[in-house]
């Protein structure tokens, strides 16, 4: 039996876990949730009920960090694991994805204005700008190494935050990490994990299999 990963196209969560299962080619059985609609299935194996979850058969990891170690653990691929222990990683999943969702979420959070929130995450932002640099194959990346770990767990959120107002981004004096998003935006193994799939139910015959 493959492992079964239930997952959300656009979640920036789900979006990571799905990268680091398919670049260290692990083969599980993916399930696209409509969060409004999640199934009894994915509520049965979490009490999280958000996505990502993946269920191993043995065990269910509920949290994208840890689908990313499990991938790197069970796939064939040079990434180290304690690279998702970064200070990055930990600033990102934290302070940075509260002012990004109250950036994008403005209207929710009315004590400031939403280029408030934007100030807010800049702090981040530039951190990110003074870490990358040229890997030896020419790629920008947040390690010297070359693309790691580090850059999938961060994309997303950086990608969601890019997204809410693509021009007012660009317009920002970051151009390392302008370019590094249009790099990870640009990626076969973006493009790879953002395929469109119909929400599962119970009655879906054909599986899909995913990672390989």
């Amino acid at each position: 039996m493959l492992p079964v990963l239930y997952s959300f196209r656009r979640c920036p969560y789900a979006m990571r876990a799905r990268m680091a299962i398919r670049h260290n080619k692990v083969a599980c059985e993916l399930r696209e949730v409509v969060l409004k609609n999640k199934p009894a299935e994915l509520l049965a194996a979490s009490a999280k009920a958000t996505v990502p979850v993946l269920n191993t058969g043995e065990v269910v990891i509920d949290e994208s960090i840890d689908i990313m170690a499990w991938a790197i653990q069970n796939g064939i691929s040079s990434w180290q694991q304690d690279h998702l222990k970064h200070h990055l990683v930990v600033r990102n999943d934290g302070e940075f994805k509260s002012n990004l969702d109250r950036y994008k979420y403005f209207d929710r959070f009315p004590e400031f204005s939403q280029s408030h929130y934007f100030k807010a995450a800049l702090d981040f932002l530039n951190e990110l700008e003074a870490f990358l640099s040229l890997s030896p194959d020419g790629q920008l990346s947040l390690l010297d190494t070359g693309e790691s770990a580090l850059d999938v767990a961060i994309f997303p959120f950086i990608r969601q935050l890019a997204f809410v107002d693509k021009p007012f981004f660009d317009s920002q004096d970051l151009p390392k990490l302008q370019a590094w998003l249009d790099q990870q935006l640009n990626s076969e193994l973006f493009a790879g994990v953002m395929s469109k799939y119909p929400a599962w139910n119970t009655e879906q015959k054909e599986r899909i299999i995913f990672g390989v």
